[in-house]
C-alpha cells in the first residue's frame, strides 16, 4: 500500500487509534499509575494546612492518650536500634529522574526517645510510632539475616546462602533498592550475587524495587529465581486496575502525598515513614509457594511455608526457616493493628482467617522461633517474646471478626458496633496493637460488610438519596446553611468535630460555593487530623482540609503507566478494564463486534457491545464481526505505555484494521478516560 493511501485509511480510523487502549495501571500504595507520587515538602499545598492551632478540646483528648499508654516502655526504641551496622549519612537518596527519590531529612522535626514529647497537633501515640520510624540504615538481625530499614514504606531482609544472598521484598522502587544495595549492602556485608528473591505478597512496596538490584537477563539465563506466592502475578497486578483511577486518587489522601512534612502535616504513614518516590517495577516470579507444609530451599537455605491468602493480600505466605530458627511473619503479624480494609480502597481482608493463619504458625514452629521479621517494622527476639507478640496478633483480629459478628446476630448495626467495641485492655495495652495503619472502627465496619455488605438492615439505609440531594434537604430541615454553621460552631466550640463534620458536610454538597462552611469543615476535618492515632485517619482528614480551602491543587506525578505491570497484565484484564470505561448513556441501544487479535502470543478474542455492556470470548473468531483488530501484543503494549500510536503502528503496517472501521472508532467514543483529580471533599 502507497504512503498516501496508508494515510487516508489512517484518517478514517482516527476515532478508534486515538482512545481504545488507554488503560491506567495504580500500584495502590500511595502512587498514580504505577510510579509513586513525588512527596510535597513544601509550594503551594502547604498554604491552609494547620491555619487553626490545636484546640481546647484537642489538647485534652491527646492527653488522654499521653496519660494512658506506657511511654515509659522502652523495648521498641531498643529493638528498632539493634544490630545497627551503618546508615546513609543524610538518609537521603538520588532520583535517576533528577531530585531524591527518598529523604529522610524532611522528617527532621520528629526527634526524641520513649519520652512523650509530642507537639499538640500530633497524637500522642503516632509521635512515638513517627519517633521509631526515624530508625534507618543496614541492621543485623541474627548472624546471617540482615535488613534494611528505614528507606520506604516496607523492609528489605537479606539471607546469607550458601553462594550468594537471598532477598526478601526488594522495597517499593527501583532507584532506592539500587543505592541501599550498593551502598549498605555490598560494603558492609560483602559483594555475592543474588541467588533468589522471594516476594511475600502482591503489594507493589515488595516487589517494585526488584529492577535496581536483578538484571532480568539473569533472571532469564537462571542465575537469579524469583520465589512468590501461588496468584501473586494476577494479584499484583489485578487489586489496582478495575479500580485504579479511583484507588490512586484515594491512595494520595491516604499517604499524605499532598501535604507538607511538619507536626501539622504528615509525620508519618503508619508502617513506615513513607513511600518512596520513583517507577515501580516488576519482574514475574519463576516459582511459586502453592501449600502450606510445602518445603523450599534456596541457595542451601530450608524454607516451611505457611500459605495466608486473603489476609493482609490476596496473595500472601509467610516461612520458618530453621538454620536461623527465624520465623518471616510477612505482613500478617506487624507492629500494629493492619487494615481489614484500606481507606484507599480494596477488598476487605479476612481477619478470621488472618487469625487462622498466625495460630498455624504458633502450632507449627512456635516451640522453635527465636526471631521473628517481618515486611515492616523491626524483629522482636526471643521465644517467649516471639509468642506473646503471635498471640496478641492473633487475638486482636479474631476479637475483631468475632465481636463484630456477636453483635451483628443480636441486630447491631455497622457504625454501632464500631462506635461501642473497643480492644480488650489485655490487648490495647500493647504497643504492637495500636491503631497506626489501620484502626479499630473501621476494621470492624469491614468486618460486617464481609460477612453482610453494606446493607445494615435498616430500611431507611437502604435506598438513601445521593449526597448532594441530601444535603440539601438537611440544609432546608435545620433552616439553612446560615442556621446549621451557627449551630455548628456551637459544637465546634464544645469539641464535638464529629458532629460539626457530619452536618457541615451536608452544606457543603448543597452548597458548594459556600466559602464559610467549607471552612468549618476543614476546621473540624484539622482537629479530627491532630488527634487521630492512625497515621490514615490523619493524613485523610488533613488532605480533605487542605482541598476544601484551597481546591484540587494538580501536581504533576510522572509517568503515567508502569512498563512492567503492563507487560504482566493479561489480555482479559486489558479488556475488562475496556468494560469499566464503557459509557452505559452513549452505548445505550448500539451494538458491535470485533475481533481482536495478538499474533505474537497466538490469543484471539471475539469482543462485544450489547444491552450497554461490554463481553468477550476467548479464542474465538467471526467472519460475521463488524471489524477486526491485528496487532501483537508487544506492540500493544508500546501504546500502553505512550512509545508508539496505533496510527503509526497501522501507517508502518506493523498493526492492521480491517472491517467497518467508522464502527470501531464509534465504540471508542463510548468509552470514558479518567480523571485523576476528581472532587472528593466537595460534589
Amino acid at each position: 500500500m502507497s504512503d498516501e493511501n496508508n494515510q487516508a485509511s489512517a484518517s478514517k480510523r482516527r476515532g478508534f487509534l486515538k482512545g481504545v487502549v488507554s488503560v491506567g495501571i495504580a500500584s495502590g500504595i500511595g502512587t498514580v499509575a504505577g510510579e509513586t507520587l513525588a512527596q510535597t515538602a513544601a509550594g503551594p499545598t502547604a498554604t491552609g494546612i494547620g491555619s487553626k492551632p490545636p484546640t481546647k478540646a484537642t489538647r485534652e483528648a491527646n492527653a488522654v492518650y499521653a496519660n494512658q499508654l506506657a511511654f515509659n516502655d522502652t523495648q521498641d526504641f531498643q529493638d528498632a536500634s539493634r544490630g545497627l551496622i551503618a546508615t546513609l549519612p543524610e538518609g537521603v537518596i538520588p532520583s535517576s529522574k533528577g531530585g531524591a527519590a527518598w529523604d529522610l531529612g524532611q522528617f527532621s522535626f520528629v526527634q526524641g526517645g520513649p519520652e512523650n514529647n509530642s507537639p499538640d497537633s500530633v497524637n500522642p501515640s503516632l509521635w512515638r510510632n513517627a519517633k521509631l520510624n526515624m530508625n534507618h540504615g543496614l541492621f543485623e538481625v541474627v548472624d546471617g539475616i540482615w535488613q534494611v530499614r528505614g528507606y520506604d514504606l516496607s523492609v528489605m531482609s537479606i539471607i546469607r546462602g550458601d553462594t550468594g544472598w537471598i532477598v526478601i521484598d526488594p522495597l517499593m522502587t527501583a532507584d532506592v533498592s539500587g543505592v541501599v544495595w550498593k551502598q549498605l549492602v555490598i560494603p558492609h556485608i560483602g559483594d555475592k550475587p543474588i541467588t533468589h528473591v522471594i516476594y511475600t505478597h502482591s503489594h507493589a512496596d515488595h516487589y517494585g524495587g526488584i529492577r535496581g538490584i536483578v538484571d532480568e537477563a539473569d533472571l532469564k539465563s537462571g542465575k537469579v529465581k524469583i520465589y512468590a506466592p501461588a496468584g501473586f502475578t494476577e494479584a499484583a497486578v489485578g487489586e489496582n486496575v478495575i479500580a485504579g483511577n479511583a484507588m490512586s486518587r484515594r491512595a494520595a489522601y491516604m499517604y499524605g502525598n499532598l501535604l507538607p512534612r511538619g507536626p501539622a502535616g504528615v509525620v508519618d504513614a503508619g508502617l513506615g515513614k513513607t513511600t518512596s518516590v520513583g517507577a515501580i517495577t516488576l519482574l514475574t516470579p519463576t516459582d511459586f509457594a502453592t501449600t502450606t507444609g510445602q518445603k523450599l530451599v534456596m541457595d542451601g537455605v530450608e524454607m516451611t511455608v505457611i500459605m495466608a491468602p486473603e489476609s493482609e493480600a490476596p496473595s500472601e505466605f509467610m516461612f520458618y526457616i530453621p538454620k536461623y530458627k527465624a520465623f518471616c511473619a510477612a505482613e500478617d503479624a506487624t507492629h500494629t493493628l493492619h487494615n481489614l480494609y484500606t481507606l484507599r480502597g480494596a477488598k476487605v481482608r479476612d481477619a478470621l482467617l488472618w487469625s487462622k493463619y498466625l495460630q498455624a504458625a504458633i502450632d507449627m514452629f512456635g516451640s522453635d522461633m527465636q526471631v521473628l521479621f517481618a515486611s515492616h517494622y523491626w524483629p522482636t527476639w526471643g521465644n517467649e517474646r516471639i509468642i506473646a507478640f503471635l498471640k496478641a496478633q492473633r487475638d486482636m483480629y479474631r476479637y475483631l471478626h468475632d465481636q463484630t459478628m456477636r453483635l451483628a446476630n443480636t441486630g447491631y448495626t455497622p457504625l454501632e458496633i464500631a462506635d461501642s467495641l473497643r480492644l480488650p485492655d489485655s490487648l490495647a495495652r500493647q504497643w504492637y496493637c495500636r491503631s497506626y495503619y489501620g484502626t479499630v472502627f473501621h476494621d470492624l465496619v469491614a468486618q460486617y460488610n464481609l460477612r453482610l455488605g453494606f446493607f445494615d438492615g435498616v430500611p431507611a439505609n437502604l435506598h438513601r438519596l445521593p449526597p448532594v440531594e441530601n444535603g440539601k434537604r438537611y440544609v432546608e430541615f435545620m433552616g439553612g446553611s446560615a442556621a446549621v454553621l451557627r449551630k455548628a460552631q456551637a459544637y465546634y466550640d464544645k469539641g464535638e468535630y464529629r458532629w460539626v463534620a457530619e452536618v457541615v458536610n451536608h452544606v457543603v454538597f448543597a452548597e458548594p460555593q459556600n466559602v464559610a462552611a467549607k471552612h468549618m469543615l476543614a476546621d473540624a476535618y484539622e482537629q479530627l487530623g491532630y488527634q487521630s492515632e492512625a497515621s490514615s485517619w490523619r493524613n485523610f482528614y488533613l488532605t480533605g482540609a487542605m482541598e476544601l480551602r484551597n481546591g484540587v491543587h494538580k501536581v504533576p506525578f510522572g509517568s503515567s503507566q508502569s512498563p512492567d505491570t503492563i507487560k504482566a497484565m493479561p489480555l482479559e484484564m486489558f479488556l475488562d478494564y475496556q468494560g469499566v470505561r464503557l459509557n452505559a448513556e452513549r452505548a445505550a441501544g448500539k451494538t458491535i463486534s470485533f475481533n481482536f487479535v495478538m499474533t505474537d502470543t497466538k490469543e484471539n478474542y471475539l469482543v462485544g457491545v450489547e444491552n450497554s455492556a461490554l463481553h468477550y470470548s476467548k479464542g474465538q473468531t467471526s467472519n460475521s464481526a463488524d471489524a477486526t483488530v491485528t496487532m501483537t501484543r508487544s506492540d500493544l503494549n508500546d501504546v500502553m505505555m505512550g512509545n508508539a500510536t496505533m496510527e503509526k503502528l497501522v501507517m508502518s503496517g506493523k498493526a492492521k484494521l480491517s472491517g467497518d472501521t467508522k464502527k470501531l472508532g464509534e465504540f471508542v467514543s463510548w468509552l470514558d478516560n479518567f480523571d485523576f483529580w476528581f472532587n472528593i471533599v466537595t460534589p
